[in-house]
């Protein structure tokens, strides 16, 4: 899919969490194409290699993989400063990371709460912790974290997701509010249910996906690369009086 092009982009450094696979992979590979110098976090490692050298043949500029754990917060902030080092202090981070296992409420532990939030959410708050002194620095950056439609539409199977993702955007707010004064905005992507080997490995059969294409208004499966267009807008200076808000990405859920 081809994007415009955002020139403000071009040899930016962005910091990609989860960047490795699904729809990380799609933003990582959207950042390299505009020009970006973009660093990912991701534990996929082989995934990750291979995306790093696909985009540096394609692009010229392979972008560089840290294998870092984003819930071990220590860890988290190395990441983000191994990032600084090989392109600079970070300008646009795209909190990407999360996941969406399904479960049920009566068999939810303490622990299984603590793990689910750790990646969804405490993990976009630490990541916005590391890079906003570079950014108060540079007097401007953008940051986009990805929540979902899942907790706006009273599904059952992930409650304590649903929990996260709602948080991630009272986490956006808040954020904007506190680092508007320094030029940084903050907003978040909302996507629907995209089609990555995830979904279709784990959840997505013919008969679900037919009807969930079937509620929206556009019908056509979501792909990853869906996400692209959207996140480097958020990103770019084409955005640049907009904050505090949350894009909605689902194909028009009926």
């Amino acid at each position: 899919m081809d994007q415009p092009r955002f020139p403000d982009l071009a040899r930016a450094s962005v910091l990609v969490t989860g960047g490795g696979t699904g729809i990380g992979a799609a933003i990582t590979a959207g950042f390299a194409r505009q020009g970006a110098r973009v660093a990912f976090i991701d534990i996929a490692a082989d995934a990750s290699v291979d995306l790093a050298a696909r985009l540096g043949e394609e692009t010229g500029m392979r972008p560089l993989h840290i294998a870092a754990d984003i819930t071990d917060t220590a860890a988290l902030a190395e990441a983000v400063e191994l990032a600084a080092a090989a392109h600079g202090p970070v300008a646009i981070l795209v909190n990407n990371a999360a996941r969406d296992d399904r479960h049920v409420l009566g068999k939810v532990s303490q622990p299984d709460w603590d793990a689910n939030h750790a990646v969804n959410l405490r993990a976009q708050f630490f990541a916005a912790q590391a890079v906003a002194a570079g950014m108060k620095v540079a007097g401007k950056g953008a940051i986009v974290n990805l929540t979902s439609t899942g907790y706006m539409m009273n599904v059952g199977d992930y409650p304590v997701y649903a929990a996260a993702k709602a948080g991630v955007v009272g986490l956006t707010k808040s954020l904007a509010g506190a680092l508007g004064p320094h030029g940084i905005r903050v907003n978040a992507l909302a996507p629907g249910w995209v089609m990555t080997e995830r979904q279709r490995a784990l959840w997505a059969t013919p008969a679900d996906i037919a009807a969930h294409v079937a509620r929206q208004c556009l019908r056509r499966e979501i792909a990853p690369a869906d996400m692209v267009g959207p996140c480097l807008f958020l990103a770019s200076d084409a955005s640049s009086v907009m904050t505090a808000q949350t894009i909605i990405v689902d194909g028009g859920i009926l």
